[in-house]
Formats: structure tokens, sequence, C-alpha cells
């Protein structure tokens, strides 16, 4: 597949679309109901023991019950939010927001995020866009299953990889994006231009993580580069058919996200909103 051979007069064309992509994420159609999910982690179980134990646990439950998602079912940012309520074992309310209808551009939905996209996470009078910022205030708000390393290293690492894939991966493949060089230049266009950027982070990811990654991308447990990095791979692979043997650390590390209960409850296709057959 050739490439556009003018990549400066490429770049002038998407530049201000990359400009607001680099601080929140586009995600594609959803459609428009309201249903509630719940799942429980099983790194969440409670001893029954315990009664100051249960006492909290059964107070975190409560408090996350205000909490409402925002979502697309394809969205690979959204995935993220899901993956880490499921990893910490919060229920929610499920929202999709079906942007094939324009829905995103409603006076309601633009008084939660002015930039008309998803994910967007309430809780109570608190409203947070963009999945990075998301995880970051439930791991503050909701402690419980940390996802985030003690170690400062460790959480500094984390913090890069998921920095990568939230910032220098997926803006470049939005949707908005795609159908802009598609207009522009051509549809194979389009394919080449997220290729040429997802394989670019994979190839940093591939570097950064490859003395680390254990089961997981930084070790034994899950953490938040894998949140990020799960959701991105299953993306790459079904949507833009990268090759992922040229990153043996990623592809071995993926293996292990397929079988969490939490990744696989978190996946499109389980989502109520979802469309089979696509």
């Amino acid at each position: 597949m050739k490439f556009y051979h003018n990549p400066s007069h490429l770049h002038s064309l998407v530049s201000s679309i990359i400009k607001s992509s680099k601080r929140t994420q586009l995600n594609n159609f959803t459609r428009c109901f309201t249903t509630r999910v719940g799942f429980e982690s099983p790194h969440t179980s409670r001893p029954i023991d315990s009664s100051k134990h249960q006492k909290n646990t059964e107070a975190s439950y409560s408090s996350s019950s205000k909490l409402v998602l925002y979502s697309y079912w394809q969205s690979s940012c959204s995935w993220r939010v899901r993956f880490a309520l499921n990893l910490k074992g919060l229920s929610y309310e499920y929202k999709p927001v079906n942007l094939a209808k324009g829905e995103q551009f409603s006076p309601d939905f633009e008084r939660l995020n002015p930039l008309h996209y998803v994910p967007v996470l309430v809780d109570g009078d608190t409203v947070i866009s963009d999945s990075y910022a998301i995880f970051l205030y439930l791991e503050e708000k909701y402690p419980q299953r940390p996802l985030l390393p003690a170690d400062p290293r460790l959480k500094a690492l984390n913090l890069q990889g998921a920095s990568i894939i939230s910032s220098s991966i997926q803006p470049l493949h939005m949707l908005s994006m795609l159908k802009y060089i598609e207009e522009k230049i051509g549809p194979e266009e389009s394919l080449s231009w997220a290729q040429l950027h997802i394989e670019k982070g994979f190839c940093a990811l591939e570097k950064l993580l490859k003395d680390f990654a254990s089961r997981f991308a930084t070790g034994n447990e899950v953490y938040m580069t894998d949140v990020f990095l799960a959701p991105q791979i299953a993306i790459a692979t079904a949507r833009f058919n990268i090759n992922m043997s040229t990153f043996p650390s990623l592809s071995r590390v993926n293996e292990s996200y397929k079988g969490l209960p939490e990744f696989q409850a978190s996946s499109p296709e389980r989502q109520p909103d979802a469309v089979h057959g696509q």
C-alpha cells in the first residue's frame, strides 16, 4: 500500500485535529439508552471475619453507585475506563451517546464535555472527561485495588506508558482524523497513516517495557499501562491489521490480558450498546 508522498502537506491538513486530540480522545458511534452495569472483581473479595473491612468495602460500593459512564462500545478510550472500573470492582451506570446521530452535540452532553468527546465519568457533582484524567481520579477517589504501583520508578514507568498510548498513538487514528484524511487524500492513505503511527508507538513501548515486562507490562500485576495497552492492542490488530510478532514483549503480555475476566467483561462485544456483526 502506497503512503502519501508529501508528509508536510498531510501534516498541515490534520494539524488542527491533532492539537485538540492530544488532550482528549474521540470515539466512534454509540446507541442511546441506559442500563445498569455491575462487575465485581475477584481482586476485591471481602473476608467475612473482618467487620471493619466489610464496612469500608460496603461504603465504597455505596459511593460507587453514583458513577455514570458515558461510553461507546468500540471506543478504546471508553474501553480503558470500563477495564479500570472492573478491576476496582466498581459498579456504574452505562450511558451510550450515539455519535453517528450527533447526540454528542446536544446541549445536555455539551454541558458535560464542551469538546463533545466520550468517555465522560460523572461521580455525583464531579464530571471528568478524558480517559487519562478519569483514571487518575478513580485511583485517588477509590483506592481499593491500586492500579498505580507504590514504587516511584514503576509508577513513573506506568504513567509514561499510558501517556504514549493516550497522546501519541490513539489520537492519530481516531475516527475524525481518519475521515479527514480520507476526504482530503484518499481511503488507502488513512489506513497507512494509522498503521504508521500505531507501529511507531508500539516500537517505543516495546523498547520502554522490554526490561520490565513479565506476565504484564511492568511486572506481575495489572497496572495503568496495562489498562491503556490492552484495548489499544485489540483495536490495532482488529481494525488496522497490525502484526504483533514485531513486538514480542507486547505480544506476550497481550496473551495475559485475554485471560482476565475484568478485561473480558469490558470488551466491546459485551457492552449493552454493541452492534454485533461489525
